[in-house]
């Protein structure tokens, strides 16, 4: 068989999960795979159960029903050979404040059973890559938020894993920040072998993703790649700036053919009826004279990630 034709390998596998808290099923008839050096980007509103598959796939929680594998062991039966392959940063990881970032490598090295020759060269080793070895001793109560989702990275790569889950890594760290730790996790990728299950609430981080997931009521909605998933709403977006801002949502949204407007910084974005995006275009300016609204630019733009899962969390009874 040639190299390229052979079959594509799955890192994590989730067939037909429930997870049951009493009468709520937090994960409901979950099936999602991710393959071997893929970026899975699982994205969906507060309380979707995104942390709870975060939670079934390491093993924290059992599933009610379903099967699950990952790096090829069942979970929860071969949970220990599993756990052995994965890379876990929760939303809230636990640094022992006083200790150096060294020492606390070294005890989440020494909890994943590397030997005393084995952690110190690997722990500096991934401390370079992702930029802390200058901070080597410092206590890490003393590290910026950044540092310590850094550090949180570091401790989840210290064993080599070849599973990476990432439950909103970069929740509450500046832009800035967020972008150094993607180019880090996009390095990652392409060093090998390693895939990534990551939940995010930001779109743009969605965007980076191989493929995209969104979830709801435990549920999986829609799943693709990026590009694929903003075809949906292809023709009907259309960005309008103008002021004031919210005075034009309101007026805008009286159109029968605007299914929806949202604010996205100093503009709106309306989601109009399949063709009918040019019509309703040019009403905007009626629209907004008839009100006494200022509308510096109206155009058609592509449907970005937020405009398409806003539309499923619409549409979802």
């Amino acid at each position: 068989m040639e190299e390229n034709s052979r079959p594509v390998k799955n890192a994590i596998e989730i067939d037909r999960v429930v997870k049951a808290f009493g009468a709520v099923h937090a994960v409901d008839s979950l099936t999602l795979h991710v393959q071997e050096g893929e970026i899975y980007g699982l994205v969906g509103p507060d309380g979707a159960g995104k942390t709870t598959a975060m939670r079934l796939l390491c093993g924290a929680l059992a599933p009610t029903s379903g099967r699950i594998k990952v790096a090829g062991y069942e979970v929860p039966r071969q949970v220990e050979q599993a756990r052995a392959r994965i890379g876990y940063l929760p939303q809230r990881f636990s640094l022992y404040e006083e200790l150096t970032v060294l020492e606390n490598l070294r005890f989440f090295a020494e909890v994943r059973s590397l030997t005393g020759a084995d952690w110190l060269p690997r722990s500096i080793e991934i401390l370079k890559f992702v930029g802390l070895d200058e901070f080597a001793g410092r206590r890490a109560g003393a590290l910026s938020g950044g540092m310590k989702q850094k550090l949180g990275l570091a401790a989840a790569l210290v064993h080599r894993p070849r599973v990476l889950l990432l439950d909103e890594p970069t929740t509450g760290v500046d832009p800035a920040t967020r972008q150094s730790f993607w180019q880090l996790i996009i390095r990652l990728i392409a060093e090998g072998p390693l895939s990534v299950f990551v939940s995010t609430p930001y779109m743009d981080e969605a965007g980076r993703c191989n493929r995209v997931g969104f979830l709801q009521s435990g549920a999986l909605v829609v799943e693709g790649p990026p590009g694929r998933l903003r075809e949906m709403l292809a023709g009907r977006i259309l960005e309008v700036v103008g002021r004031p801002l919210m005075l034009l949502r309101d007026a805008v949204r009286t159109d029968p053919d605007v299914e929806d407007a949202q604010m996205f910084g100093d503009r709106l974005h309306l989601r109009t009826r399949e063709g009918t995006r040019d019509a309703v275009g040019s009403r905007v300016w009626v629209t907004a004279v008839e009100k006494g609204i200022s509308v510096e630019r109206v155009r058609p733009v592509q449907a970005g990630l937020e405009d398409v899962f806003i539309s499923l969390l619409e549409a979802k009874p």
